[in-house]
């Protein structure tokens, strides 16, 4: 098997059909509501047109979560709310309906999927559809070694691949990306600010579990201590994921990517995410055509990487628990603007006439 090179999804990712969404702009002035009346919506119908390549978009019918588990090394230093190596109670908790997530996939009728890229636990914990893609048990502690070698780095990406593919061909049409993992945002940051050239206090935030000042310290100086062994792999996006990333990260990248190909559109959830979509940007520069920024989690260096992909957040209300919670609520919206693109009828009456005989007036 030759040596992957994320590069050569420059060359794969296609933008969505810029033609097909100037049609649907075309006929969204057709329709009976004024333009610019449904705000988000609007744009959002028409991004989906163009993904589709389909005018009028076609309903979200098969939504999928699919969330990325992975233990982090870091949270043995005190930069988590939770115990490092507990990525699995996330997990079982999920799988038996008691997770944030699990409540809304169950309420919206939307299945999900979990990957356990890189667990520090017994595989016997959980069931085999789980455990059975795992890359190691648990990532390096990144402040004073690389998170994976180079080979795993590579089997985590092309796991991503083979799991977007896999989404693509059982007729998935909207995908909401997540993670279970302990110490995820503290590796996030540090991608984040390496791939933006900042500083670590500029990114480091409370995490989705929540910690106190004294943790918010060492969580900042990890960030720090990691930073150095990142900047000088920054130009190799396989080389910072084995330096700085872990299992669970590299195989949401090459997720993202591979979806990209497939033109599969993607919901991202927060900071752990929007990191691997950084990254996955930096690879490949079309590929953010394809996702959406579910919401803002009020983690700042979440911010800073949307920012960085000009990805406007769906929602804002400082959902921070992760776990794809996030991105699955911004789901209802982006199903309401295919529904309204859709189904809303186009005027009987010429375009030059007046708006006053607008039934929402």
């Amino acid at each position: 098997m030759s040596r992957l090179n994320l590069d050569d999804f420059s060359d794969l990712i296609e933008r969505p059909d810029s033609g097909m969404r100037r049609e649907a702009e075309e006929r969204r002035e057709r329709l009976i509501v004024p333009p610019g009346s449904l705000g988000r919506l609007d744009e959002l119908g028409e991004w989906l047109s163009a993904a589709q390549a389909s005018v009028p978009v076609k309903p979200i019918e098969q939504p999928r979560v699919v969330l990325f588990a992975g233990d982090h090394g870091v949270a043995g230093l005190g930069v988590s709310g939770r115990e490092p190596g507990t990525a699995h109670e996330l997990v079982r908790a999920t799988l038996e309906g008691a997770s944030p997530v699990a409540v809304l996939a169950r309420r919206m009728g939307v299945p999900v999927r979990i990957v356990d890229a890189g667990l520090d636990c017994e595989p016997g914990l959980l069931p085999d559809e789980v455990v059975r893609h795992r890359v190691r048990r648990g990532s390096g502690r990144i402040d004073i070694e690389d998170a994976l070698t180079a080979e795993e780095t590579e089997q985590a990406v092309r796991l991503g691949m083979e799991i977007a593919d896999e989404e693509a061909d059982s007729g998935t049409d909207l995908l909401v990306l997540g993670d279970l993992s302990v110490g995820g945002t503290t590796v996030a940051g540090t991608l984040i600010a390496a791939l933006c050239g900042t500083d670590a206090s500029v990114v480091t935030g409370r995490g989705g579990a929540g910690i106190d000042d004294l943790a918010w310290m060492r969580k900042c100086a990890v960030i720090r201590d990691s930073l150095r062994r990142a900047r000088p792999v920054l130009g190799d996006q396989l080389d910072l994921l084995a330096a700085v990333g872990g299992a669970d990260m590299a195989a949401m990248t090459g997720f993202l990517l591979q979806s990209a190909v497939r033109r599969v559109p993607v919901i991202l959830d927060g900071v752990v995410s929007a990191a691997c979509a950084l990254v996955a940007q930096r690879a490949a520069f079309r590929a953010p055509d394809w996702w959406l920024a579910g919401q803002l989690s009020g983690e700042p260096a979440q911010a800073k990487a949307l920012d960085r992909m000009a990805l406007i957040p769906l929602l804002d209300h400082g959902v921070s628990v992760g776990e794809g919670t996030g991105a699955l609520l911004a789901l209802p919206f982006v199903q309401a603007s295919a529904a309204l693109a859709a189904e809303l009828p186009e005027r009987t009456d010429s375009p030059t006439d007046s708006p006053t005989d607008s039934p929402t007036d």
